[in-house]
């Protein structure tokens, strides 16, 4: 029988969105969009839910979606564990 692993869903506030040159730049492409995330402490009844079982951390990727993330804004972040083929 296999382990069954459940998905853990966390809730990340954007912090900052940096522009930066892309390393493999095109024309359609040109820049890469570093986006920095800090776990959500307080502002509402959930956000405080949230802070009781994720206390702390800190996320950050890049994407070449210039409009994916907004600093200031709220997101949800499901992690499961990824099954092979």
């Amino acid at each position: 029988m296999d382990k069954v692993i459940p998905a853990v869903r966390a809730k990340f506030k954007c912090s900052v969105v940096s522009k930066m040159v892309n390393w493999n730049r095109t024309p359609e492409n040109p820049f890469l969009y570093e986006v920095a995330m800090e776990p959500v402490m307080g502002g509402s009844e959930e956000n405080k839910k949230f802070w009781k079982y994720t206390p702390s951390g800190s996320l950050k990727m890049a994407s070449i979606l210039s409009d994916a993330f907004e600093p200031g804004k709220e997101y949800y972040l499901d992690f499961m564990e990824a099954v092979k083929d």
